[in-house]
């Protein structure tokens, strides 16, 4: 078999406060990725320099589907996996999701999601967006931006990410690759991502954002134009740091448990 060259690609702006995270969570995965490139929207607070002392490779980049796509442009891996800066994965991750993306015959793939905090409301949150991903994953694939994973032959047959759409580009973008490909909600390994942007808005403020959102991705339509605001680069770290130990163990669950393991 031959080897995965694997690239990720991170767009960011004004992420000096939690690039070292991901960058120190990468430098210490059991199978780290062959390059990192961060595509960068022109930061004000020192991100690409920061990034590039790291010795990771900063490329021009802009909102997020922008900088997905000059990462990608740049990339020399035949995988990409598309991360947020602020996004904490495990040391395993890499590894436990490659294994299964390989074993799975995938061509473009997400996972399942555990918040960086405790909380339980948060946690139930979180739990209901992992079953809702996997129950419409065969006929409207959703997969969040802070993970994606695709073959580089699946990118380029899209025409990557639509740079014009304003938001939930990340859903536009798999539900067109998976039309080249195989897409599937990875279970073995999940991806503890931050609240922070919750912790701004607010619950009530956010949710009805996502669900004017959600009539586009189920109508398989890009968001070209928005009666709201939607940031990019405006947001501080989370006030937690704690991986949460309440998951749901599988799709026929509707029960939180604390768990130790993956998936």
């Amino acid at each position: 078999m031959m080897s995965i060259v694997l690239s990720v690609i991170v767009p960011t702006l004004n992420e000096a406060a939690v690039l070292p995270g991901l960058l120190d969570a990468l430098q210490s995965q059991t199978r780290p990725p062959d390059e990192i490139i961060v595509a960068d929207a022109n930061s004000k607070d020192g991100t690409q320099e920061l990034a590039q002392a790291r010795g990771v490779r900063v490329v021009p980049g802009g909102l997020p589907g922008i900088g997905r796509n000059a990462g990608a442009c740049a990339a020399t891996g035949d995988l990409f996996l598309f991360l947020d800066a602020d996004v904490v994965p495990p040391p395993n991750f890499i590894a436990d999701a490659l294994k299964e993306f390989t074993e799975l015959s995938c061509d473009v793939a997400t996972c399942l999601m555990e918040p960086l905090d405790d909380d339980l409301s948060t946690c139930i949150l979180i739990e209901t967006t992992n079953l809702f991903l996997q129950m419409v994953q065969s006929f409207v694939p959703h997969a969040p931006g802070f993970c994606i994973w695709v073959r580089r032959q699946v990118h380029e047959a899209t025409g990557g990410f639509d740079e014009s759409a304003k938001m939930a580009e990340d859903h536009d973008y798999v539900q067109r690759a998976a039309r080249y490909g195989k897409f599937v909600v990875l279970t073995q390994a999940r991806l503890p991502v931050s609240m922070r942007r919750l912790e701004k808005e607010g619950l009530v403020k956010l949710s009805l954002k996502y669900l004017w959102t959600e009539m586009y991705a189920l109508a398989g339509k890009p968001v070209y134009s928005m009666p709201f605001e939607y940031q990019f680069g405006e947001y501080a770290p989370s006030n937690t740091a704690s991986v949460s130990p309440w998951k749901i163990k599988n799709i026929g669950s509707a029960v939180l448990s604390r768990g130790d393991g993956h998936g």
